[in-house]
C-alpha cells in the first residue's frame, strides 16, 4: 500500500509532492526533488532545513499503475503513497504516518484539485504548477506557472500569487547512450492509442498508413512507442479478423520478432515488408526527440509530444463511430445496442464535432492550429500523402517545431521551484 513507514522519523516540516503518471515522475518530480536536495546540500549545517520528502499518487485515468515501482526505485522519498490509497489518505492520513504539524503540499501531475484538497486537510501550504491554466487560484497559495500566458489567464485579484519559473520538461536530461544510429534516414513515430478503443481502429489504420509511405519513400523509418499499459500481442489481436474495423484495411503484421543490440525490443514486418520498431521504455523522450515528426491520435499523448517540440500530425477516423461495440466502458456495453448506437454515432458526427474546435492539447492551449489535424472520414492514402509532403519540405516541419516551442516555456524552472519550496520552507 505503501512505502517506507518502518523509516520514518518526526521531522519539522513535510514536502508532500503530489503526482501520478511516468511522464509527471519522470520530467516534473525527479529534477525538482534533485534541485532541492542540491539546494539543502548547499546550506551549511546550522541553514539546512529539516523536512521529510514524500510522495502522493493520484488516481488519474492517464497512469500506469507502475508508478510506484518507479518512484520506489529512486530511494528518494521517506513515504510514497499509492493512487488507488489516495482516499484512505485523506480520510485517515496518520494511518499512513506522523504528520509534521508544518509542511507544503506541491502538484506535480494529476488534478489540481488533489494537492489542495490534500493540504487543507493536512493543515499545510499548497504550491500549483501550472503548465497551461491554474485551475483553484483561490485555493492556492503560490503558483508556479510555466509562462507568461499562464499567469495572463489567473484573474487578476489572484495575480499575486503566481511566479513565471519556465518549463519544468526543459530540464529533463536525455540519456545520450539511447540513440538512432543511421542519422541518414527520417524517422516517424506512430501513436496509434494505448486504450483498447483507439487500438482497434488505431493499429490497422496506422499499419496502413505506413504501408503507403515506405511504397513512395524507403528512406523512412517508423518507430511505435509502446504504452505501459499495452503489449505486442494487443497488436496482433487487433490488426486480426477479431478486431471488426480491421477488415476495412488491407495491411496486415508478418511477423512480430525480438530485437537485439538495439535501443528497439522488436520489428514489425507487415505484409507489404514494411519494418516499424517497437519501443517499450517509458517515456522514450530521447528516441521520440530524434524523429522529424509524429503521427497520433488526439489525447495526453499530443501534449507529451508538443513538450518536446515534435511535429505531428492528429488524426481520429470518424467514419467507425458506429462501430462502438469496440469501445472501452458505457459506450462498449450500450454500443451493442443497434438504436442506441446510432444515436451516439448521430450526435457525435452531426454535434460534438463540429461544435468542438480544436482537439489536440497544443492547439486547444494556444487557440489556433500549430499542428494539423485531420477530423473525418479520413483514409491512410491521404495522411501518407500528406506525411511525404512535410518530410519534403522542411520549412513547414520547422515552422510546427518552432510554434510549439513558443508554447512552451523557459529551463531553469526545476530549480526555481525548489527555490520556491525552500523559500516557503523558511517563511513556515
Amino acid at each position: 500500500m505503501y512505502s517506507g513507514l518502518t523509516a520514518m522519523k518526526k521531522k519539522s516540516v513535510a514536502v508532500v509532492i503530489v503526482s501520478n503518471g511516468p511522464g509527471e515522475l519522470t520530467t516534473w518530480v525527479n529534477p525538482v526533488v534533485d534541485e532541492l536536495n542540491k539546494i539543502n546540500k548547499s546550506f551549511s549545517d546550522d541553514d539546512k532545513i529539516d523536512f521529510t520528502l514524500r510522495l502522493v499518487l493520484v488516481p488519474c485515468p492517464n497512469s500506469t499503475g507502475k508508478e510506484f515501482l518507479v518512484a520506489n526505485s529512486w530511494n528518494k522519498f521517506e513515504l510514497i503513497t499509492k493512487s488507488k490509497s489516495f482516499w484512505k489518505l485523506l480520510i485517515r492520513p496518520h494511518s499512513f504516518s506522523n504528520w509534521p504539524k508544518k509542511g507544503i503540499v506541491i502538484f506535480l501531475g494529476g488534478d489540481q484539485f488533489w494537492s489542495i484538497l490534500l493540504a487543507k486537510r493536512l493543515g499545510y501550504l499548497n504550491i500549483t504548477y501550472a503548465e497551461w491554466v491554474s485551475r483553484w487560484p483561490q485555493w492556492t497559495n503560490e503558483i508556479a506557472a510555466m509562462n507568461a500566458k499562464v499567469k495572463e489567464l489567473i484573474p487578476k485579484k489572484y495575480k499575486y500569487k503566481c511566479k513565471v519559473i519556465g518549463d519544468l520538461i526543459a530540464d529533463i536530461k536525455l540519456n545520450n547512450e539511447i540513440s538512432l544510429k543511421n542519422k541518414e534516414k527520417h524517422y516517424i513515430a506512430l501513436l496509434p492509442g494505448s486504450k483498447k478503443a483507439k487500438l482497434s481502429v488505431g493499429i490497422p489504420f496506422f499499419l496502413e498508413v505506413a504501408d503507403h509511405i515506405a511504397e513512395e519513400n524507403q528512406n523512412i523509418n517508423f518507430i511505435i512507442p509502446i504504452a505501459p499499459t499495452t503489449d505486442k500481442s494487443e497488436y496482433l489481436f487487433f490488426q486480426s479478423n477479431k478486431n471488426p474495423i480491421a477488415k476495412y484495411y488491407r495491411s496486415k503484421i508478418k511477423t512480430i520478432k525480438k530485437f537485439k543490440d538495439s535501443p528497439f525490443d522488436y520489428v514489425i514486418e507487415t505484409s507489404k515488408n514494411t519494418k516499424i520498431y517497437l519501443i517499450k521504455k517509458h517515456p522514450c523522450y530521447e528516441i521520440l526527440k530524434e524523429c522529424d515528426l509524429a503521427i497520433t491520435t488526439i489525447g495526453a499523448n499530443t501534449a507529451e509530444l508538443a513538450a518536446i517540440t515534435l511535429p505531428m500530425v492528429v488524426v481520429l477516423p470518424t467514419q467507425h463511430l458506429n462501430m462502438m461495440n469496440a469501445w472501452d466502458g458505457i459506450f462498449g456495453v450500450i454500443g451493442k445496442i443497434s438504436v442506441i448506437n446510432r444515436l451516439l454515432t448521430f450526435i457525435f458526427k452531426n454535434f460534438y464535432f463540429k461544435k468542438k474546435k480544436f482537439f489536440a492539447w497544443p492547439n486547444i492551449k494556444a487557440k489556433k492550429m500549430i499542428v494539423p489535424e485531420r477530423i473525418g472520414n479520413i483514409s491512410p492514402r491521404e495522411i501518407a500523402r500528406e506525411i511525404l509532403f512535410l518530410i519534403q519540405n522542411r520549412d513547414q516541419l520547422k515552422s510546427i517545431r518552432d510554434n510549439l516551442s513558443k508554447e512552451r516555456g523557459d529551463s531553469g524552472a526545476a530549480k526555481k521551484l525548489a527555490s520556491m519550496i525552500v523559500n516557503s520552507i523558511k517563511k513556515l
